[in-house]
């Protein structure tokens, strides 16, 4: 028993051995909860409190359910194999395994994932011939789990206007061909397993008794369906431990209800509270800029970390001039990281949008350092972008059938695999390539793919001679790709990305020397083939790390990038307009990205960012002015006009406007040899590093070096 409850803090202890009583948890960020959890159930099962049977252990991942098994397995000398030990999910199919007749299942349903769903209403929309451009199918789906996630079925939906009607419909027709086919999908297993419960008295008595310690982790992501079930299980006197963070509380976005915690505090834990608040990841400034931070949210249970490591070394802080010049700056700082040797792996860079990620990948792939995009795809490798470079592939050569293929049909525009078919036969019989065998299809099939040859032809007459990204952003939206991504209701990043794409595009004609033979647009293909299908770091091979701040929660690195740390993109815009919770869960988002740092912390922010292939002035962050001054060591003070820069604040330490550049100011007319006349629209460096910044109007922005550039003043 002495080895079980070694090496725990106070807190932990307190919490490990608490009497049969329901309790909340409040543990911090590296303050250990998984250990506490797992110890928690062994020492219930070492005192005799409880046997292995009586354990409802509820994780949110299956990975933490593996890991509290083997943690458990290590602990006690007790089989743990048939314990109760799993996500909600898991633990609802299993239920619903067992008892499957009660359930109205057959014995062998099956269980749909996230794209057999989409396939299966897109098949219940072609059947009852709905237009699922009105009723887009994803988001048919997520209305449909939305529901099912509220514990509501079809019969129970809130009706306010004939657009729902016809989708609460959909839902009900959903419904019945599910039961039909004897499948369900993840959401049905929650609410069918909570429904045979509710209603099947003797069977919810059983498990009442049964379970008599239910233990929940990561209690702050839980939806209102979850809590309920929860609930009914725990109606029959057993004792509920729920371990949580409410300030590390990110996914509204897929339901979760931050006040569970709240709930929970008042309808079970009461007096007991435990605050976990030892830190055994980060160093001190790291988790006194996460106190400062989070202490401006308002609707918080309250805890403060801490740690005995050290003060550590103080975040740094880089202001860039452009978000070009950020990735410059981030690239080079983890080369000599690594330099000094720190594994790659241990180095990670954050964004809040993954359209970030675009000018951040380049750079690595400019400077070859090995990276890998943890929970996502490396920009060029994304579902949109590729669906966009088909079209352009297909501008530049008609007879690319891969590309032809991929968008043929998409946006769907009627065309099936049964067309497809009879085209491709007819390509190889005439021994030519799809799209010139378009013509040669009749009926139905010649009317359908025909269209198709005709907005590609479209497409090619109206872009002909416009500047490379206009011919991006104008594909993007004539293709339907814009529009298609617009109706999603999860489609808001992928649009971010198509702007990205054009921003690409921008800086790609930017720089003078990338044109090669084939003109802008097939250079432009070639770059993002190269980058597509090279540089990805190999099997065992070290690699940077980038990814998201929602995708990095429950991971730790030595060394943290956040980058992109400007008002409108983090916080997002999105959250600002919808008001203070919005606000405060962008601010729990930063608290978690900040409390992913062991050692060292940077983050950064740009004057100029690029977007829909435009230079957009930026604002730095609010979150930044909330870190205290002194934990800062800011890296630069770069000289910037100030007229140019109005909203800039205390971040930066204030801009001096620099004296006129080589007699040049901003607003300034002057003409280039090659690109003709400009307006300078801002100025940076000095002496022989001065370039300044001007827009050429059809030949877009350019930055140029005044050592270099004949500029003559108009």
């Amino acid at each position: 028993m002495s080895d079980l409850l070694a090496n725990l803090n106070s807190p932990q202890l307190q919490a490990v051995t608490l009497p049969p009583v329901h309790a909340l948890i409040l543990a911090g960020a590296g303050s250990g909860k998984t250990r506490v959890l797992t110890t928690r159930i062994a020492w219930l099962m070492s005192t005799g409190q409880v046997g292995p049977h009586g354990v409802l252990a509820v994780t949110f991942t299956n990975k933490a359910a593996k890991e509290m098994t083997a943690r458990l397995s290590s602990l006690v000398p007790i089989n743990t194999r048939g314990m109760w030990i799993g996500t909600f999910h898991g633990l609802c199919n299993r239920l619903l395994r067992a008892h499957y007749r009660e359930a109205g299942l057959p014995q062998t349903f099956q269980i749909l994932d996230s794209a057999d769903q989409l396939a299966m209403v897109k098949r219940l929309l072609k059947n009852l011939n709905v237009d699922d451009e009105k009723y887009p199918p994803r988001e048919l789906c997520h209305f449909i789990n939305a529901h099912k996630e509220q514990g509501l079925r079809a019969s129970q939906a809130e009706v306010y206007d004939n657009y729902t009607q016809k989708r609460v419909e959909l839902y009900a027709e959903y419904e019945t061909q599910c039961n039909r086919e004897g499948v369900v999908d993840f959401a049905e297993l929650l609410l069918r397993c909570y429904e045979l419960l509710q209603r099947n008295e003797p069977l919810r008595k059983h498990y009442q008794e049964r379970f008599r310690y239910i233990l929940v982790d990561e209690v702050q992501d839980t939806n209102k369906l979850q809590y309920a079930w929860l609930k009914l299980l725990a109606g029959g006197g057993a004792m509920v431990f729920a371990v949580g963070d409410d300030d590390q509380s990110i996914y509204a976005f897929r339901g979760a209800e931050v006040g569970n915690m709240r709930e929970f505090e008042r309808d079970y834990a009461g007096d007991n509270v435990i605050r976990l608040e030892q830190n055994y990841r980060s160093h001190g400034n790291i988790l006194a800029a996460a106190n400062a931070i989070i202490k401006n949210n308002r609707e918080r249970l309250g805890k403060n970390l801490w740690t005995d490591a050290g003060e550590g070394e103080p975040i740094r802080a880089f202001e860039a001039y452009s978000d070009l010049d950020e990735a410059r700056f981030v690239v080079e700082e983890i080369r000599e990281l690594v330099r000094d040797g720190i594994s790659p792996t241990q180095i990670a860079l954050l964004y809040r949008s993954n359209a970030q990620s675009r000018v951040l990948e380049n750079e690595l792939f400019t400077k070859n350092v090995p990276y890998k995009v943890y929970g996502g795809l490396r920009f060029f490798e994304r579902q949109e972008i590729k669906h966009a470079l088909a079209y352009l592939r297909l501008l530049g050569n008609p007879d690319d059938d891969t590309a032809f293929l991929r968008v043929v049909n998409f946006p769907t525009r009627g065309i099936g695999a049964r067309s497809l078919e009879n085209l491709q036969a007819t390509a190889h019989q005439t021994n030519s390539s799809l799209y010139n065998a378009a013509a040669s299809l009749s009926g139905k099939s010649g009317q359908t793919v025909g269209a198709f040859i005709r907005l590609i032809e479209q497409l090619r007459i109206e872009t002909e001679g416009l500047p490379l990204p206009e011919m991006v952003e104008h594909i993007i939206e004539k293709s339907g790709l814009a529009q298609h991504y617009r109706t999603d209701k999860e489609g808001q990043d992928r649009l971010e990305n198509l702007d990205e794409l054009i921003n690409a595009a921008a800086t790609f004609i930017d720089d003078e020397g990338a044109i090669g033979e084939g003109g802008a647009l097939v250079s432009f293909l070639t770059l993002a083939s190269l980058e597509a299908g090279e540089h990805q770091a190999g099997e065992g091979q070290e690699a940077v790390q980038l990814m998201s701040v929602h995708a990095a929660k429950g991971l730790e690195f030595d060394v943290v990038f956040i980058t992109g740390l400007e008002q409108g993109l983090f916080p997002h815009e999105n959250s600002i307009n919808a008001g203070k919770d919005g606000l405060e869960e962008e601010r729990r988002l930063m608290y978690v990205a900040v409390t992913r740092a062991r050692q060292r912390l940077y983050v950064s922010c740009a004057q100029t960012r690029m977007l829909h292939g435009q230079t957009r002035y930026c604002v730095p962050s609010s979150f930044l002015d909330e870190i205290p001054e002194q934990l800062l060591l800011k890296l630069n003070k770069k000289a910037a006009p100030a007229a140019a820069f109005p909203a800039f604040g205390s971040f930066g330490g204030g801009y001096a406007e620099p004296a006129a550049a080589g007699g040049l100011r901003i607003g300034q007319t002057v003409e280039h040899a090659k690109f003709g006349l400009g307006v300078i629209v801002s100025t940076e460096g000095r002496g022989a590093d001065a370039r300044v910044q001007i827009n050429f109007g059809g030949s877009g922005m350019k930055w140029l070096a005044l050592e270099y550039a004949k500029l003559t003043p108009v």
